[in-house]
Formats: structure tokens, C-alpha cells, sequence
């Protein structure tokens, strides 16, 4: 099959980049002429290597640019040949729609963020792909029809983006908690520094570790400067691969206040981390619904850090919580997760479409 896949940009700190770059490459694996359309970024040149063309369709929201890249589109369609078009943003998605109706192919759409009022317009697509059950549901209010909609599960596990990832774990000061992510309100961060403060002062060797960048990181850092654990928070930065960090932490924990499917979470359980996470959006379907991690309400320090009190108080508990992380973990594969999507795909061809790809893989 011919897959064109289209996105705002390909570079690193953007989940559903992430989503999308791990699916075109899985898919190019499977033998599919795979193509990703966007504004361009740091994952070009692993799509090259996998051979799947990266052709610059900028449409940044501005009414010349997005002309010109709905022209830039119209010809990528054609030359291309696409069976099907993927559009994984809002902006793609409403460029596309009118360029797949005109060429008569269907226009696949995957909800990654659904906590935008934008995301209603990702409906537009034959097929309406949602990254977790609660995604599905939102959308099913939003108005989209449950007769085009599709639950695919995120799942990062094989992703190529690691292909070359070093197995070795990082250096951190144990008890270790572990955070990853961006730094903006969404992450719960606020949440998360109160919970550390309450749990240092019984266990005033713990260490917090926040590995990722944002625009609130300056503030955060002044957040934390005032309280009475500032001198065991560790901000890391920005990292190409969280991975070694996940291996060395005790726990992993995501505070978020909305999370439609994050993928550190699959991350953090292929790394054996004992996880805590908020009982919000598609996080507690990534965990097997607490059978996999411990979940706890949003916006409660109290909770938060009772949760994490209670680990670190007995290493045994850790231990059991980290084995638990691996309950139905091969579900949480870019393989499965690839697969799901080739079967979305062919429910949007037509009849006559279905039988000329299936003549042309023979």
C-alpha cells in the first residue's frame, strides 16, 4: 500500500511526532511505500533510512503559506499515487480533506491530542483513529459517528527512533523518582513538587529527577527554589532518549492533569520502572487499569505522595511494583500498534481500491 503520511513538523519533543514517525517506520518495515509529508525537523533523516520520502509541505497558519501548501499537497497526492492519506494534526487534517475528496482516496485522521477544542475537526477523516478508549468516547460526544471511528492503543516498544539506543542505564541517586516530559501545566508538575516536598522530610535521601524541557521551566525551577526539597530536585533537561534514566530510577511518576496517551508510559514499563501515574484521559488503560502501576487522583499532592511514600518506605513494594509494569506489556508494541492501522486503512478503501492493491502486492 501507498501511505502518505502528513504532519505539522517531524521534530523531537512532540508526542504525536513521536506517534507518527514510529508508525511510518514500522510500516515501512512491513513492506509498504510509506511517505511523510511536513514541514521538516530531526527525524528526516531516520525516515531516509528507512526509506520513506520526506517531502517539505510547510503549512505553517498562515493564510499565503497554507495556499501554497495545499498546491504543494494537491501535487504530492498525484505524484505519489497515495492509496491512503494519514493526517495526525488539525492543520493536515483540513488541508488534506478537500485533496482527498477531489482524488477520491480516503483521508485517515488520528486524534492525538484531544484536550484541544480544535481536535473536533479531526472528524473530517473517513476513518477517525483515537490513541485510548477515553479518546474514543470524547470524540463519540464531540459528534463523530462510532461507525468511522477506531480505538488504536499508543505503543512505542521496537520503535526505531531507539533502534540504536545505548542499554546502558544512567547515574542517579537512589531512592531515584523520575519524572519525563515536557514542562507546562498540562504535566501536573506544580502537583508533583508539592507531593516531593511532603515525602523529603521522611525520606530525606530521595531524589527527584525532572528530564525535559518547555517554556514553564524557568518558572519551575523558581517554584522549587522556595520549598525545603530545592536541594533534591535535579532539572536534566532535554534528552534525544529517556531510556537509561528509566533504567536507573526506582519509580517513574507522571502527575499529568490530561494525557490521552502518553508515550513515556510505554517506555517507562518496557524499562521496569515501578510507575505512578494520574487516573486521567488514557493513562490508566496504559497501565491495565492499575494492575500494571499505581494511579492516583489529579491535583492532589496528599494522594501523590502517600503513593510514593509507600514505596519508598518498603524497596520490597518497588520491586513487586516494577515486575508488575511488565502485566500484558506486549500489547504496548509499534508492531501492534502498525498492524491495527493497516486493518484501518483497508476498512476506508473502496472495493475496487482494495482489489487493485491487493493485485499490485501479488
Amino acid at each position: 500500500m501507498r501511505i502518505l503520511h502528513v504532519l505539522n513538523h517531524t521534530r523531537r519533543l512532540n508526542g504525536h511526532v513521536h506517534a507518527a514517525v514510529d508508525l511510518a517506520c514500522a510500516q515501512a518495515k512491513l513492506g509498504h511505500q510509506v511517505c511523510v509529508a511536513s514541514g521538516g525537523g530531526d527525524f528526516d533523516a531516520l525516515l531516509n533510512g528507512h526509506g520513506i520520502e520526506t517531502p517539505v509541505v510547510d503549512h505553517t497558519r498562515k493564510l499565503p503559506n497554507l495556499f501554497g501548501a495545499a498546491m504543494a499537497l494537491r501535487r504530492l497526492v498525484r505524484s505519489f499515487q497515495a492509496d491512503v492519506v494519514h493526517a495526525h494534526m488539525m492543520t493536515s487534517a483540513v488541508l488534506a480533506f478537500p485533496i482527498c475528496k477531489l482524488a477520491g482516496i480516503p483521508l485517515i485522521t488520528t486524534v492525538h491530542n484531544e484536550f484541544e477544542k480544535s481536535a473536533t475537526l479531526m472528524g473530517l477523516g473517513t476513518r477517525v483513529i483515537a490513541v485510548s478508549d477515553v479518546v474514543g468516547a470524547s470524540m463519540r460526544r464531540r459528534g463523530v459517528s462510532a461507525s468511522k471511528l477506531d480505538v488504536v492503543l499508543n505503543g512505542t516498544i521496537g520503535s526505531s527512533r531507539f533502534q540504536d539506543r545505548a542499554p546502558e542505564p544512567a547515574v542517579l541517586q537512589s531512592p531515584s523518582i523520575l519524572f519525563v516530559g515536557g514542562l507546562h501545566p498540562r504535566k501536573g508538575l506544580d502537583y508533583l513538587f508539592q507531593a516531593f516536598d511532603i515525602v523529603n522530610r521522611a525520606f530525606p535521601h530521595a531524589r527527584l529527577y525532572v528530564l525535559g524541557d518547555g517554556p514553564h521551566r524557568a518558572a519551575y525551577k523558581e517554584t522549587v527554589a522556595l520549598l525545603a526539597c530545592a536541594g533534591a530536585v535535579n532539572f536534566l533537561g532535554a534528552s534525544k532518549d529517556p531510556f537509561p534514566y528509566m533504567l536507573a530510577a526506582d519509580i517513574f511518576v507522571l502527575p499529568s492533569l490530561a494525557d490521552p496517551a502518553p508515550l513515556v508510559l510505554p517506555e517507562a514499563r518496557e524499562a521496569r520502572c515501578a510507575v505512578i501515574a494520574t487516573d486521567v484521559d488514557g493513562i490508566p488503560q496504559l497501565l491495565e487499569y492499575g494492575e500494571a502501576g499505581i494511579l492516583v487522583p489529579p491535583r492532589d499532592p496528599v494522594a501523590l505522595a502517600t503513593a510514593l511514600s509507600s514505596l519508598l518506605e518498603n524497596p520490597e513494594r518497588i520491586e513487586e511494583w516494577k515486575r508488575k509494569s511488565q502485566i500484558r506489556i506486549e500489547h504496548l508494541t509499534i508492531d501492534r500498534v502498525a498492524r491495527e492501522t493497516m486493518q484501518v486503512y483497508l476498512s476506508a478503501l473502496s472495493k475496487d481500491t482494495k482489489r487493485a492493491t491487493a493485485a499490485a502486492a501479488t
